[in-house]
Parts: structure tokens; C-alpha cells; sequence
């Protein structure tokens, strides 16, 4: 798989380290910045740079880290089709992606470790959606929730 990823400068010394061990899994990097950790970026840019790789069809899947991963995933999941989830430990990685289909992971780099963060994206990366009814139902309710024609279910 092709896996974007893109930081701010909160989250730039994990970028590397992150991309290298995605890359030691097999899938591909697509590096969408920020380039320095020095200089103060604006979050927005990053996670839609990554949000709209995904759309596009660009990569299979994104991950966005920031300070908190707040702001990123609130950006990320403005992009129509974009199903970003902001996970702090594996459980919730797992269930992003098995039960939402999660297609951006976001994490906050002031909130867990470096090695809690690996942990969070490779549980996140190999975990399958799991393609159950219930939870495809609940993201049709979300697509229509998106598109603007959200009945009062």
C-alpha cells in the first residue's frame, strides 16, 4: 500500500521515524511535510495535503500527526470521503479501522511516545476493515450525513 504522511512541526522529529517502519512493512511513503520541525507550520495545510492524497486516490491510506492530533483531524474529516480518526492508544486504532474504515490515522505527538505512536500505526495498518452490515450501515448514515442528505435517523 501507498501510506501519506504528514506532520507539523509539533510532530516532524516522528516522521522519519514513523515513515522508516512503515516502509520496513512493506508499504510505500508518500512524505507530504513539513520539512522542518524548526519553523512553526499552520496544521491545516499538512492534514489536507494528506486528506486530499487520499481522496485522489494519491495513497491507499494517510496519517497525520500534530501536537494533539485535534486540529488535524478535525481538517482531515472536512475533505468529503475522508473518515479520520484521532487515536491515542491501539484499541481505538484497531477499532478505527475494522468497525469506521478509518482511511487517516491522526495522533497527537504531545500526547503519546514514540513508541506508543509506531504501535498505534502498525495496528492501524493491519487491521482490515471488517465489512460487517451494522457498521457499513453506519457509514452510509455518515456519507449521507456528508452529502447533505441526512434524514433524522
Amino acid at each position: 500500500m501507498k501510506i501519506a504522511i504528514g506532520v507539523d512541526h509539533a510532530a516532524f522529529e516522528y516522521k522519519e521515524y514513523i515513515a522508516r517502519a512503515i516502509e520496513a512493512l512493506g508499504h510505500e511513503v508518500l512524505d507530504l511535510g513539513t520539512t522542518d520541525g524548526q519553523q512553526s507550520v499552520d496544521y491545516p495545510r499538512y492534514a489536507l495535503a494528506v486528506a486530499h492524497a487520499v481522496r485522489k486516490n494519491e495513497a491507499d491510506l494517510g496519517i497525520f500527526l500534530c501536537g494533539t492530533g485535534i486540529g488535524g483531524s478535525i481538517a482531515a474529516n472536512k475533505v468529503p470521503g475522508i473518515r479520520a480518526a484521532l487515536c491515542h492508544e491501539a484499541f481505538t486504532a484497531r477499532m478505527s479501522r475494522e468497525h469506521n474504515n478509518a482511511n487517516v490515522l491522526c495522533i497527537g505527538a504531545r500526547v503519546v511516545g514514540r513508541e506508543l505512536a509506531l504501535e498505534i500505526v502498525r495496528t492501524w495498518l493491519t487491521t482490515p476493515w471488517s465489512g460487517d452490515p451494522r457498521h457499513q450501515r453506519r457509514l452510509t448514515m455518515i456519507a449521507d450525513i456528508e452529502a447533505g442528505s441526512c434524514p433524522s435517523y
